[in-house]
């Protein structure tokens, strides 16, 4: 098997690898990108290979880039809460949540997934944002709160997919069997320490595994890949198609600093009963809701031919009146089991309602939209949860 060639990316000690990056080697990326200041496989197959296996088989996919926030110390629960308006006294030990951190303008810092280690100790799985330094710099006006910041290097890996209850119960045996969706236990692969989570980055059903001793990447990587041998495993990267199908966002992409969470329909994820002193945004986020909101992103279906590729660019989107750009497709894809080009797009509320049209300048030459209700696949959120 060829190696990809790293050549063609510029490397420096600033650029840290993946403790299963010699593993995927054997495997044959076929490209790589940055997220996190690390180096991150994107595939292994085509994308559309890669999303057929995951809806109907299992893939394995490497996030060590998920780089891990803790928040620990006598006053950690207190601390965690600034950063987030999602009550975390709702997080039960051993309990999982998505959570926003926002800064006090309601801006979106990061939107991990937070794992409640014991009842001072909180796991934030980073998206590709300095979420740490923020963290930091928020200490300094709290000084009288014992609490210690720190990156711990606990590496993820992801296994997605309807067989991925069937590797993970060869794997570790009837321990997993009935985890429930969004919560995590501990548990040693082959002698190799790890944290297990019913978490994922796909819509799909899945788990995550926490590596605890960097040492052991290559080995806990072929164990997995062992186990799922009977279930044609498949080593993948992040399935672009299946996150949209499923109205999953990334960070940088669909949203930044610059967004709130009502704008982004994620209100769910604000409890308006804590006070303001217990998370920094709350009083921002109150000022957003009393004066309305003024753009939401969408869920859009684009006509045409399918696009080739994930979008390279951000594109304008137009009222089909032919006015000026007003709003933009952050994400957009063919999605095969649809048979449709889909995507999300920022818009004025006056458009965001389903049934709108839109005239989006994709980089395959101008195209009509339409908005749509989101997620595309799986409304209810039934199969991750099955």
């Amino acid at each position: 098997m060829a190696e990809f060639d790293m050549s063609l990316v510029q490397r420096g000690a600033r650029l840290r690898h993946s403790p299963y990056y010699e593993a995927t080697q054997s495997y044959s990326p076929q490209g790589f990108t940055v997220y996190n200041h690390m180096l991150f496989p994107i595939r292994f197959e085509s994308f559309e290979e890669e999303f057929e296996t995951l809806l109907n088989g299992v893939t394995v996919w490497d996030v060590a880039v998920e780089r891990c926030l803790e928040i620990g110390g006598p006053d950690g629960a207190k601390f965690a809460q600034l950063l987030t308006p999602r009550d975390l006294s709702k997080c039960a030990v051993g309990q999982a949540k998505y959570v926003l951190i926002c800064d006090g303008d309601g801006g979106i810092i990061n939107d991990p997934v937070m794992t409640r280690m014991d009842e001072n100790t909180f796991w934030f799985a980073l998206a590709s944002s300095d979420a740490l330094l923020f963290a930091r710099g928020l200490r300094h006006a709290y000084p009288d709160l014992d609490v210690t910041i720190r990156e711990v290097d606990v590496a993820p890996m992801q296994i997605q997919g309807p067989k991925s209850k069937d590797l993970m119960h060869d794997l570790l045996g009837g321990m997993v069997d009935e985890m429930k969706y969004y919560f995590w236990t501990r548990a040693e692969v082959k002698g190799i320490p790890v944290v297990v989570t019913r978490t994922g980055w796909t819509s799909e059903v899945g788990y995550e595994i926490y590596l605890l001793d960097r040492t052991k990447g290559t080995q806990l990587w072929q164990a997995v890949m062992d186990a799922g041998k009977p279930y044609g495993v498949k080593p993948t990267g992040p399935s672009d198609i299946r996150r949209i199908e499923g109205a999953i966002f990334n960070w940088g992409a669909d949203m930044n600093y610059d967004n709130n969470p009502l704008e982004m329909g994620l209100e769910r994820l604000i409890q308006w009963e804590l006070p303001d002193s217990a998370a920094i945004s709350l009083a921002g986020l109150r000022r957003i809701k009393a004066e309305g909101v003024k753009r939401r992103i969408v869920g859009i279906e684009i006509d045409g031919a399918p696009f080739p590729a994930l979008n390279f660019n951000k594109w304008e989107a137009f009222r089909t009146d032919g006015s000026a750009a007003v709003g933009q497709v952050t994400s957009a894809i063919y999605s095969p089991r649809l048979a449709k080009n889909i995507g999300f797009c920022w818009v004025p509320v006056d458009l965001a309602a389903p049934g709108s049209t839109l005239r989006v300048a994709t980089e395959w030459g101008d195209r009509n939209a339409n908005v749509v209700p989101m997620p595309f696949v799986d409304p209810e959120k039934r199969i991750p949860v099955g």
